[in-house]
């Protein structure tokens, strides 16, 4: 099946969670290129008010939110990081009235340094749950 008839043949919240995702990788992205991080973090806060659940025809699932995430990463070169991912995740699932928190975590296996990125939302792990045992999650940003 051709890419178009892929996308024709999802849900529009769907549709429109790929479209987000698609614009806000690259935008991500180059922010986490030329800003520092805490600068970045406040130019993409959602407001509060956003936070509102969205009626529930219409409204994307989290998981509609990772799949949308991670589709569109593929397609998008520098998109691939786990931090670019979560910044992304976070926004479209503050964005379709989801609570999200990102977390980040720190591993030292060989005397190397690792970290990774990831999203939790109501308690559980709803973006970039790959071998998070491996990591000493940091505190939660605010």
């Amino acid at each position: 099946m051709s890419r178009l008839r892929k996308l024709l043949t999802l849900q529009p919240a769907e549709r429109r969670a790929l479209l987000g995702a698609a614009l806000l990788l690259p935008i991500v992205h180059l922010g986490l290129v030329v800003l520092p991080f805490r600068r970045l973090r406040r130019l993409l806060a959602v407001p509060e008010r956003s936070l509102a659940p969205a009626p529930r025809n219409g409204r994307l699932t989290p998981d509609g939110v990772t799949r949308a995430v991670i589709v569109a990463s593929r397609y998008l070169p520098g998109t691939r990081s786990c931090l670019t991912q979560a910044l992304t995740a976070l926004l479209l699932l503050r964005r379709h009235g989801y609570p999200a928190v990102l977390r980040i975590g720190v591993a030292r296996p060989d005397d190397s340094f690792r970290a990774h990125a990831w999203v939790e939302s109501e308690g559980r792990v709803v973006f970039g749950e790959a071998s998070l045992s491996q990591y000493t999650p940091l505190p939660a940003l605010p």
